[in-house]
Parts: structure tokens; C-alpha cells; sequence
């Protein structure tokens, strides 16, 4: 047998007990999924951001920056709703590079699933408590959020998972805004169907359990452009793909459709500075056209401490990305105060 087990992880319950979540962590938890649900639903008209870093690679670095959005959020509150972006496990195209906390809970050291667990449970607690914010996070492994999901405000299916059966049913099963992004191919029909699957009630296997769930009615899409079979980046977030996804969106039997824009990724080609030109033109697109005002409900920023990122090594800057690059910390600061004029 080709493959080697290393050894037993916790239980969900077992984590949970060890790292608890304060009861008062548990009011603010309630209190922000509770408005979040109304802007997903249609009962409020604040603007969803995103925002943070492509990888949460080092706690302090992540909590620093975390605080320094609160303090942000408080100047915006009328207007935005800020959710940190807080990603903690990175797909890979080709099972190369950094896999993130969950696998290197220290980029520097070998991979030890065990303490990445813990310290992602950590980070997350740590956040809450140090900002008064709840975060986002991506589902890559379905059968970990259970480790998470008191924690989390808002989840992400990525574009290389989302035509997979199991994280569209176990999307189906949460109760938090669930966005399910388009594929790499940038295939809008693959992206609504992955929709109608998790707003659907299913049987399955979860956990080595018999498990039914009763359909996730905030699932939504995430627009981060795709790939054609030349390798070019095509973006979808102009105005007439969000016209295109409006009629889509129509024809299907979907509840309280929705989008949020992702400005990196392929939309931007990974041109990070590009965001806030593409942020800008999606908001002119929802000023121009009232039914995409009230479709777009928000956008996915990538930002850090500071902009740009870096290779893994001894030259490690504080606060900068070691996965895809971000804006820095004052041309997102510019930025979100320029997204709440303009709401």
C-alpha cells in the first residue's frame, strides 16, 4: 500500500473543548452572522468586503492586520459590512508549494497536520478576540470545517473544488453565506449548478456518518475569472457579465441570488494593484443598473501588511505574502474608504 498513515487527528468535539469559544465570542458570532444573513438575503443594503490576505501564514501578522481593519470597519459601519479574509488552507494546481497553516503551520518546518489544526483554531479565536471580527475562510477539506464552523462567518468554495459532490453537499449543510466560485475555466453554468446543489437538501456520507442536510439558501457565486485552454486569463466581473449572470441567475430556481466579485485571481491576472481599478469599475457597474445593485452584494480584496509578496526564506518580511501578492495596507485602507464613498 502506497500510502502511510501518520497517525490519529482530534475530534471536532475534542478541539472544540480544548479551545473553546467564550461565550461572549459566541454573542459577537451570532450578531454578525445575524447581519450578514440580512444583506444576503435582501433585509439590508450594506456592501460585503472580503478582505485580507491570499494566505494566512503567521498569526501575529494576521491579528495586527486584523486590528488595524476593525479600527477601519468602525469608520465604515454605516455602509460596509467587513468580513477579514482569513484563508487558512491553500489549494495548489499542482500539489507544489505552500499548502498554508493547516498543513505549515510554520512555512519554515515540515508539514504537521496535527498542529496545523490547532493553531488555525487558535488564530481564529485569537482574531475574535483581539478585533471584535469574524472571518472567512476557504473550504478545501469539507470533513475539517467541523473543526471551524463555530468560528467562521463566511466560507468559500475555490474554483479547482467546486464541481466536487462533497463540498457542494456539505455547502448544502452550513448555515453561514457559503460563495461557490466559478471554475478555473471560468464556466458560469458549472459555478450556478454548484448553487442549486448546495440550496438543496441530500443524503450522504460525512464523517464516516449518515448525514442530511437542509440546504444552504445563502450560497451564492464568487465571479474570479477564468483560464482558456491557451493559458490567458479571461476576466468576468464588466458589466456584461454580470448582465449575462443576472439572466442566468433568472432562469434558475435559486434563492436570494447574489455575487460577490473576487478583484484578484484572473480577473486581475494576478496584477494585484489592479484591484482597486477593477473594484471601481464593478461599483459603476451596480450604480448603472439597479438589478445588479441588488445582485453584487460585495467584493474579495487580497491584502497584507504590506504589498506585493516574497519567497519562503531567511529574508522574511513581516506582514507580507508568501503566496499570490496583495495590496499593502494603505492603498486597501484608500481603497475601502473609496468603495463606502461610493456605496
Amino acid at each position: 500500500m502506497s500510502m502511510k498513515i501518520n497517525g490519529a487527528l482530534p475530534e471536532p468535539a475534542e478541539l472544540k473543548e480544548e479551545y473553546p469559544l467564550p461565550p461572549s465570542g459566541a454573542e459577537l458570532k451570532r450578531r454578525r452572522d445575524a447581519e450578514l444573513r440580512d444583506i444576503f438575503t435582501g433585509g439590508s443594503d450594506k456592501f460585503v468586503v472580503i478582505v485580507g490576505p491570499c494566505s494566512a501564514d503567521n498569526a501575529d501578522a494576521v491579528c495586527e492586520y486584523v486590528v488595524r481593519l476593525a479600527a477601519l470597519s468602525e469608520k465604515v459601519s454605516d455602509r460596509l459590512f467587513i468580513v477579514p479574509r482569513i484563508y487558512t488552507n491553500k489549494p495548489r494546481t499542482t500539489g507544489e508549494g505552500y499548502k498554508g497553516m493547516l498543513h505549515q503551520p510554520d512555512p519554515d518546518k515540515a508539514p504537521d497536520l496535527h498542529k496545523g489544526i490547532v493553531a488555525i483554531r487558535r488564530l481564529h479565536l485569537r482574531v475574535i478576540a483581539e478585533s471584535g471580527l469574524t472571518g472567512a475562510d476557504e473550504m478545501l477539506y469539507p470533513e475539517n470545517r467541523l473543526y471551524f464552523d463555530d468560528l467562521l462567518s463566511y466560507e468559500a468554495v475555490g474554483a479547482r473544488s467546486v464541481e466536487d459532490q462533497q463540498h457542494r453537499l456539505t455547502a448544502s449543510g452550513m448555515d453561514i453565506p457559503v460563495g461557490m466560485k466559478n471554475p478555473t475555466s471560468g464556466d458560469f453554468t458549472v459555478m450556478l449548478n454548484s448553487v442549486y446543489a448546495a440550496q438543496k437538501s441530500h443524503n450522504f456520507v460525512y464523517r464516516g456518518c449518515d448525514a442530511t442536510t437542509d440546504g444552504n439558501p445563502l450560497a451564492h457565486v464568487i465571479l474570479r475569472g477564468g483560464v482558456d485552454k491557451y493559458g490567458t486569463c479571461v476576466p468576468n466581473y464588466h458589466y456584461e457579465d454580470l448582465v449575462r449572470l443576472l439572466a442566468m441567475y433568472g432562469k434558475m430556481d435559486l434563492k436570494n441570488p447574489a455575487a460577490i466579485i473576487d478583484c484578484n485571481h484572473s480577473n486581475s491576472d494576478k496584477q494585484y494593484k489592479e484591484q482597486a481599478r477593477i473594484a471601481s469599475e464593478v461599483l459603476h457597474s451596480r450604480s448603472y443598473n439597479p438589478e445588479l445593485k441588488t445582485l453584487v452584494k460585495g467584493l474579495m480584496i487580497e491584502s497584507y501588511l504590506v504589498g506585493g509578496n516574497q519567497r519562503i526564506g531567511c529574508d522574511h518580511v513581516y506582514g507580507k505574502s508568501i503566496t499570490d501578492p496583495c495590496l499593502g495596507w494603505e492603498d486597501t485602507e484608500r481603497l475601502i474608504l473609496s468603495i463606502a464613498e461610493k456605496c
